[in-house]
Order: structure tokens, then C-alpha cells, then sequence
């Protein structure tokens, strides 16, 4: 069964303790095929919502 609230996380690679990241949630892929992110710093704030294609997209871009 899928949550339908983001379940965030926060990457392995984050330095400073994790303070400076953005967080991810997947469990949404299933269901909505968005991938939610937002600013580790400020949890509360606004999360910005992508679909599962165009994350998998950027993480591409990234590893290169």
C-alpha cells in the first residue's frame, strides 16, 4: 500500500550533517508518477513536485 504523504529522505551524500540538501520522496511514483522535493532546511515550506520521468532524467544528468 502506497501513503499518499510524501515520505521524505534525505541522500547518503548530503554533507554538514545532512543540513544542506534537498529531501525526495519516491513513494508517490506508484501512484501520481510525481517524485516531490523540497528544501531539507525548511520542511514546512513549499515542495516543488516532478514527475518520475523528469527526475530520473536529472539524476542522470547529475551522475555525469
Amino acid at each position: 500500500m502506497t501513503n499518499e504523504y510524501p515520505l521524505w529522505f534525505k541522500s547518503s551524500y548530503s554533507g554538514n550533517g545532512g543540513a544542506d540538501c534537498v529531501e525526495v520522496a519516491h513513494n508517490l511514483v506508484p501512484t501520481h508518477d510525481l517524485v516531490p522535493v523540497r528544501d531539507s532546511k525548511v520542511p514546512a515550506g513549499p515542495s516543488l513536485a516532478v514527475s518520475a520521468a523528469a527526475f530520473a532524467v536529472f539524476i542522470e544528468s547529475v551522475k555525469q
